[in-house]
């Protein structure tokens, strides 16, 4: 049973990496707990309650114009009856096409997981950085070839 607790706590943060990257706003929203909160880039961008989490989430990744990656790798989950926390290793890549502007970095991301209605959902989420850089410009022999194909495919 422990093993099935941890799988499907990495199911969820996969599904919120990919709703995330796909711009699927309101499957993003499930993965939440309504009185969930985030502290993203050491608390810089934090929020208290679902709504405000999207609103962030949205408001800064919801234009067609940036296009992101965003990966976690090597999750350490642990389960305490209906609750549980996760470290994952975080990379991201972000590409702003109309500023040409491409953001890549790395960091932790520290979850704490509960559970709702028998489903687990993330109670807080938030990353802290080890590194970030950003580049601007027009770097020889770079160029976006394509952008924003299938996000709204079901």
């Amino acid at each position: 049973m422990h093993l099935e607790e941890i799988e499907a706590i990495r199911q969820l943060k996969y599904r919120y990496f990919r709703c995330l990257d796909s711009k699927r706003w309101k499957e993003l929203a499930e993965c939440f707990a309504p009185k969930a909160t985030a502290a993203y880039d050491s608390g810089k961008y934090s929020y208290t309650g679902r709504e405000a989490i999207m609103g962030f989430l949205e408001g800064a990744l919801g234009d067609r114009d940036v296009v992101s990656m965003h990966q976690g790798h090597h999750p350490e989950i642990q389960v305490e009856g209906d609750s549980g926390t996760g470290i994952w290793y975080l990379e991201d890549y972000l590409i702003f096409v109309k500023t040409n502007t491409r953001l890549r970095g790395a960091g932790f991301y520290y979850d704490e997981y509960v559970k709702v209605d028998g489903l687990w959902k993330l109670g807080h989420t938030g990353y802290v950085r080890t590194f970030e850089e950003i580049q601007t410009g027009d770097p020889p022999q770079w160029q976006v070839t394509s952008y924003g194909a299938q996000l709204t495919a079901t």
